[in-house]
C-alpha cells in the first residue's frame, strides 16, 4: 500500500495522514467546496475537490470518492469515523472496484450496523445482554405488553444508528404510544429506518468499551477498556482509560466477551465493542462500531500502540505483532470532545469565526485538531473542532494536566465545551469515580457553571491585585 485516500475531513483526516506518513505512505485528502482551505488540505499530499458543502453533496458521494481514488492511483480508502465509515454499500463498492477498504468487510459491518442483527449474531456466544425484545417492534398493544413483561422503566431504541436519534426512555405504560411514535419518526428521520425494540433500562448504567484488534490470521485481540459515561445527550463527551471501576477480573471477562462478539460476526481490523455496566458490577452488551472510534487516542496512551498503524498493516494482510499477554495497562489518559458548542445553552452548536485560537502544548498532552485561529467553523458538519487529551501516570495526575491544558487553550469568536470539561474534571463525583451516565442530569445546570466561572475570575482578579500591589512596594523601596 503505497497511497491511500482519507474520506473525512477535520481531525480525524490528519490524525490518519500522520500515521501515513510515518509508515511513509502518501496521502489523498477529500474536500467540500467549504473546506477547500481546511488544514487537513494542505497536509496531505495531495486533495481533490469532491463537492458543495452539505455532506450529501460531498463527504457522502461514495462513488465519487470512489471513482476520485481510482483516477489518483490509490491503493486504499480510510474512511475515519461518521460519514461513509459504517456504511457497508460503501465498503463492498470500495472492495469490488479493486481497491483496499481501511475497516472490515462489508458483511461484518451490516450485521453490527443493525442492533437487532447484531443482538441474533452474539446471542449463540452467551454474551450478557440487557432484558428486551430482539425483534422490531411497530404495534402499540405489543410494546406495551413487552414493557410490562421486563418493568418498567423501558428504553425503546432505533436498530439502525445511533448517537442518542431514535432512544426513548419510558417510565410508565400511559407515555408508550406517544414515546414509541416519536422513536420511529426520529429514527425513520435520521436513518431512513424506522425499526425500534424494546429492553429493560438500566437506571445507573456506566457507559464502558473494549477496544479490538483482528486480522486474517485468526488473531483477535482485546486492548483494554474505555469509560465513556460523561455524555449529554446520549453523546460522549469526556472518556479515559482505565475505567476505574473495573477490576483485573472483571476486565479480562469483558474483554473476553468483547473478543467473542467480534468473532460472531467475523470481524477484522479495529472495532469496539460496547457494554452497560450496573451497579453491580454485571455488564450488558450493547452494540459493536465497527470503525475507528472517537476516542481512540486514550487506548493508544495506556497501550503504546498506534491504532490507525494497526488498522493499515491488518488491510495489508499483515499479522498482529503482539499476543495478548504482551500488553499492558501504563498509566492513565483522559479525552476532552472540544465542540463548538455552548453549555450554557443546552450545548447547541455555537457557529462562527475562531478569532483567537491557541491550543495548550507539553508533557503529557496530545491535541488532535482539525481547526486554526481565523477560520469559519462551517454550520454543515459535527461541530467537533479537536480532541484534548492529558496523560498521567496516575488518573489524579491526569485530571490535573487536564485541568492545566483546559486553562491554556484559548478560543474566542465560539462557545466551547472547554468549561464545560473544567467543571466536570473538579466535581468530586468525577474525582472520586463515582458516577455515572446521569453525571449531566445529576450535577450539571448552566448556572453552577456560570458561578464557577465567575469565582474563577473573582480569584484570578484578587491574584492579579496581590501581585501588582506586591509590585509596588518593591517600586518604592530606595535602591541605596
Amino acid at each position: 500500500m503505497k497511497k491511500i485516500l482519507i474520506a473525512n475531513r477535520g481531525e480525524i483526516a490528519i490524525r490518519v495522514m500522520k500515521t501515513a506518513h510515518k509508515m511513509g505512505i502518501k496521502t489523498v485528502a477529500v474536500y467540500s467546496e467549504i473546506d477547500r482551505n481546511a488544514p487537513h488540505v494542505r497536509f496531505a499530499d495531495e486533495s481533490v475537490c469532491i463537492g458543495e458543502a452539505p455532506s450529501n453533496k460531498s463527504y457522502l458521494l461514495g462513488d465519487k470518492i470512489i471513482k476520485e481514488a481510482k483516477r489518483l492511483s490509490v491503493d486504499g480508502i480510510h474512511p475515519g469515523y461518521g460519514f461513509l465509515s459504517e456504511n457497508a454499500e460503501f465498503a463492498e463498492k470500495v472492495e469490488n472496484n479493486g481497491l483496499i477498504f481501511i475497516g472490515p468487510k462489508s458483511n461484518s459491518i451490516r450485521i453490527m450496523g443493525s442492533k437487532l442483527a447484531a443482538k441474533e449474531a452474539v446471542k449463540k456466544y452467551n454474551i450478557p445482554m440487557v432484558p428486551g425484545i430482539d425483534k422490531a417492534v411497530t404495534n402499540v398493544k405489543e410494546a406495551s405488553k413487552i414493557a410490562k413483561e421486563i418493568g418498567f422503566p423501558i428504553l425503546i431504541k432505533a436498530s439502525a444508528g445511533g448517537g442518542g436519534k431514535g432512544m426513548r426512555i419510558v417510565e410508565n405504560e400511559k407515555d408508550v404510544e406517544k414515546q414509541m411514535a416519536r422513536a420511529i419518526s426520529e429514527a425513520t428521520s435520521a436513518f431512513g429506518d424506522g425499526s425500534v425494540f424494546i429492553e429493560k433500562y438500566i437506571t445507573s448504567p456506566r457507559h464502558i468499551e473494549i477496544q479490538i484488534l483482528a486480522d486474517t490470521h485468526g488473531n483477535t485481540f482485546h486492548i483494554f477498556e474505555r469509560e465513556c459515561s460523561i455524555q449529554r445527550r446520549h453523546q460522549k463527551v469526556i472518556e479515559e482509560a482505565p475505567s476505574s471501576i473495573l477490576t483485573s477480573k472483571l476486565r479480562a471477562k469483558m474483554g473476553e466477551a468483547a473478543i467473542k462478539v467480534a468473532k460472531s460476526c467475523n470481524y477484522i481490523g479495529a472495532g469496539t465493542v460496547e457494554f452497560l455496566v450496573d451497579e453491580k458490577l454485571n455488564f450488558y452488551f450493547l452494540e459493536m462500531n465497527t470503525r475507528l472510534q472517537v476516542e481512540h487516542p486514550v487506548t493508544e496512551l495506556i497501550s503504546n500502540l498506534d491504532l490507525v498503524e494497526e488498522q493499515i498493516n491488518i488491510a495489508r494482510g499483515k499479522e498482529i505483532s503482539f499476543k495478548q499477554e504482551d500488553l499492558k495497562i501504563n498509566g492513565h489518559a483522559l479525552e476532552l470532545r472540544v465542540y463548538a458548542e455552548d453549555p450554557m445553552n443546552d450545548f447547541l452548536p455555537s457557529v462562527g469565526h475562531l478569532n483567537t485560537y491557541k491550543l495548550p502544548v507539553g508533557k503529557g498532552i496530545r491535541v488532535d485538531n482539525g481547526f486554526e485561529e481565523d477560520m469559519d467553523i462551517p454550520i454543515y458538519y459535527d461541530p467537533m473542532l479537536s480532541k484534548l487529551i492529558t496523560y498521567g501516570k496516575t488518573r489524579e495526575e491526569a485530571i490535573q494536566l487536564m485541568k492545566e491544558a483546559i486553562d491554556n487553550y484559548i478560543v474566542e469568536g465560539v462557545k466551547t465545551t472547554l468549561p464545560f470539561g473544567k467543571f466536570v474534571c473538579e466535581h468530586e463525583a468525577f474525582a472520586s469515580g463515582k458516577f455515572n451516565t446521569h453525571f449531566v442530569k445529576n450535577y450539571y445546570t448552566p448556572e453552577k457553571l456560570k458561578a464557577e466561572i465567575e469565582e474563577e475570575s473573582r480569584i484570578a482578579a484578587l491574584i492579579g491585585l496581590k501581585i501588582y500591589l506586591e509590585d509596588q512596594k518593591k517600586l518604592r523601596i530606595p535602591n541605596y
